[in-house]
């Protein structure tokens, strides 16, 4: 294979890492490694391996071939030394956090984040004597002003589920990194390495749910972390080994994989439907804002411009008529699936609000991330025809004007 610094984006998610020229019978799909553990020819090759002389393959919750091309092949997508992958996108915030972080130190994030992110930061992590700011980080002076030396790290996502709205990585990169060693996390599953690469821009490790756009078509769970080799290395051996033991299969790890050989294809077909739906939904008299970074009307379109390559699928909007509103159309859809997850080939909808609403029930501690409003709708565009996804939206939009 050639230098992959000379390969576009495409060839490298079909190639990276795999020569099946190299192997024994030529295949060209790379074979799936079942195994969960492994033979040595001796003691003496054994105790190299847990002594850290060698890195031979010794359990699966650790490592397997099939994992390793994976978490390659991704960290060359990302422009990242290396790579490891979860069984879930909670997996890999899990066992990132729990390895970067001790008691009597900070953790910084943004006010806006998925909701069961939020759980873990707000109502697990303090368990362990670690100390939460909650900013708005849409001012990176805000930061400036929070990081002491407790603050090891600073997590946030961009695009901000569920809004859709961006942060800038680079000036809360350069800000952190002038104020201290604390390392930047950000959470890039709205994007996919596709459209946006945060280590480009100054972050220090990207977290992906690979359940969304990265595998793609809603078949599996899966989560990945990428970034310099040395915190990889001490996220496997510490927050994913005996943490989490969060790990992904072999057979998952594949699937992935057969993910992210259509994943730029998909990704911008994603954003130009994505686009007309969000130009559709600013224009309905029914609407009263529509949040898409590529919008030209949108605060976020010249740092998108910067910061991604395209938009993605992801969009939210309000409608005037509020929560009734909100629900009535929601329901009154024929096409569009009322789902949570995201990055499916099918358009999904859902309403926070209400989801957390009924979470209080039976975890009186869910509650809304600041500057999610009971009326925003969330929606991820699929893979369907454009001219159905408007017609569906607007047939049961003019219901409501």
């Amino acid at each position: 294979m050639k230098d992959s610094k000379s390969l576009g984006f495409q060839t490298r998610a079909l190639h990276y890492g795999y020569d099946s020229l190299g192997e024994e019978f030529g295949a060209v799909s790379p074979p799936i490694y079942m195994t969960s553990t492994y033979a040595f020819d001796n003691t003496a090759d054994a105790a190299a391996v847990f002594s850290g002389e060698s890195s031979r393959y010794v359990y699966g919750r650790q490592h397997n071939p099939t994992q390793e091309l994976l978490e390659k092949r991704l960290a060359n997508l990302e422009g990242a030394e290396a790579g490891l992958v979860a069984g879930s996108g909670m997996g890999a915030i899990c066992s990132t956090l729990l390895t970067l972080l001790s008691a009597d130190d900070e953790l910084i994030v943004h006010h806006t984040m998925y909701s069961t992110a939020t759980s873990f930061v707000h109502e697990g992590l303090p368990r362990f004597g670690i100390t939460i700011k909650k900013l708005d980080l849409t001012n990176p002076e805000n930061l400036r002003s929070a990081i002491s030396d407790r603050t090891k790290v600073i997590y946030f996502e961009t695009p901000i589920n569920p809004t859709g709205q961006l942060l800038n990585i680079r000036a809360l990169a350069d800000v952190a990194h002038a104020c201290g060693t604390a390392k930047v996390l950000v959470d890039s599953t709205f994007a996919s390495p596709a459209l946006q690469n945060p280590l480009a821009h100054g972050a220090d490790l990207v977290i992906h749910s690979m359940t969304k756009y990265i595998n793609g078509h809603g078949d599996l769970l899966a989560g990945a972390v990428v970034g310099d080799a040395e915190t990889i290395g001490k996220i496997r051996t510490v927050g994913l080994k005996y943490m989490t033991g969060s790990t992904l299969a072999p057979m998952l790890c594949f699937m992935v994989m057969r993910g992210l050989k259509t994943l730029s294809v998909r990704m911008r077909q994603h954003g130009e439907t994505a686009l007309k739906v969000a130009q559709m939904l600013e224009q309905h008299p029914a609407v009263k804002v529509v949040r898409y970074p590529f919008l030209e009307s949108s605060p976020d379109y010249e740092l998108a411009k910067k910061q991604m390559h395209h938009g993605s699928g992801m969009l939210s909007f309000d409608l005037k008529s509020g929560l009734e509103g909100a629900i009535k159309m929601i329901d009154g859809l024929q096409l569009i699936s009322r789902a949570i997850s995201l990055g499916d080939t099918e358009s999904l909808i859902t309403h926070p609000g209400s989801l957390i609403k009924a979470r209080q029930k039976v975890e009186p501690a869910a509650r809304l991330s600041d500057g999610v409003t009971m009326d925003l709708i969330r929606l991820s565009v699929g893979l369907e025809d454009a001219e159905d996804l408007i017609s569906d939206l607007r047939q049961s939009l003019d219901r409501l004007v």
